[in-house]
């Protein structure tokens, strides 16, 4: 559950370490301190959840010639910034892998579905 004042945060430089919108919002922060003490703050390791059974929490998209995964972002999600659900249903290490090749087919995740 979000809370009502969780998207005011968004808006604060360094209250929130990563929008809710990103792929590492979920993600746990760790502290490395150098020899001078000085701290150094990082996303810890993000692991992928396991993949979704193709149609149960996603459906098919074939890819078309020219296509990008942050066009696929805006028209899935209504944000560019979302392809990293495409890649993390598919899964891919390189975004590029996700429509390099017209015809190839890949999953989208549905609302409320795969969240990966």
């Amino acid at each position: 559950m979000v809370e009502p004042y969780e998207s005011a945060w968004d808006g604060i430089p360094g209250a929130h370490p990563y929008p809710r919108s990103s792929r590492y919002h979920d993600a746990e922060i760790g502290v490395y301190r150098m020899a001078d003490g000085t701290e150094v703050r990082y996303a810890k390791r993000r692991l992928l959840p396991p993949l979704p059974q193709s149609g149960d929490e996603t459906a098919p998209h074939t890819v078309s010639s020219g296509e990008r995964p942050d066009q696929l972002g805006q028209r899935y999600f209504g944000d560019p910034r979302q392809w990293w659900q495409i890649a993390d249903a598919n899964p891919v290490l390189d975004p590029g892998e996700l429509t390099c090749e017209p015809g190839r087919v890949i999953e989208i995740p549905l609302p409320g579905g795969f969240r990966g």
